[in-house]
């Protein structure tokens, strides 16, 4: 023995990788490797270990799969609210129920403890309603600073007063209404609040693809108030 390079594991390592004939010269070795099992302290031979980790990889991928079908089902339940609720935007032929129905049906088709919503700029027609009047202008330039909806436990919003409970929310949504894509420069002219109870309901790191999508429909169908 070569007491001055001694042999390590991975050199073992290497040469079994490398030498795939070995075990066909030595088939015996095979049957007599014995390895502690996951599942206990019980020793397994090396083709049990192998059933076994291709056991738990099945498994793993019977996970995923099962995730994956949940999300999809989730995902086809809450298109098919949104289509609910754009369908009754569609109905609605008063443009200055347009607020109430947008906020009440968010409530209903989606689970929502409270929603409010305020809209600025609006023509001299609707600017009496209730929904176009308590705006700071902090809340007005918060709302154009938003290019996407806002996610996350409540720090205090001054639009967070436009809820019937502001001390009952703890978490919130908060969604630009604009003129176009969500994303853009435009001004906002208004803003879509959606608050919970519970703190863990709306989080910083969920989803908006839906919550865009509602915003964009929202913000379309409230231009009829535009002046």
């Amino acid at each position: 023995m070569n007491t001055h390079n001694p042999i390590t594991e991975d050199d073992i390592a290497n040469f079994l990788m490398n030498t795939p004939a070995f075990f066909e010269r030595h088939s015996e070795v095979l049957a007599a490797v014995q390895m502690t099992s996951p599942h206990g302290n019980r020793a397994v031979s090396l083709q049990e270990r192998q059933a076994e980790m291709l056991r738990e990889k099945i498994k793993g991928l019977e996970h995923r799969i099962m995730d994956m079908i949940r999300h999809g089902n989730e995902n086809v339940l809450i298109a098919d609210k949104l289509q609910r609720w754009a369908r009754s935007l569609l109905r609605t032929r008063q443009p200055a129920e347009l607020p109430q129905r947008i906020a009440s049906e968010v409530q209903t088709q989606f689970g929502v403890p409270q929603v409010a919503i305020k809209v600025w700029g609006v023509s001299a027609d609707y600017a009496g309603h209730s929904f176009a009047q308590g705006v700071s202008d902090d809340a007005k330039s918060f709302a154009s600073s938003l290019t996407s909806p806002f996610c996350g436990v409540n720090p205090g919003f001054d639009a967070v007063q436009w809820l019937p409970d502001p001390a009952q929310a703890m978490s919130v949504v908060l969604m630009p209404l604009r003129v176009g894509e969500l994303n853009s420069a435009e001004p906002a002219f208004g803003m879509l609040v959606l608050a919970s109870p519970d703190a863990q309901r709306f989080e910083s790191g969920m989803g908006t693809d839906f919550l865009e999508r509602i915003a964009e429909l929202a913000s379309a169908a409230l231009s009829r108030l535009q002046g």
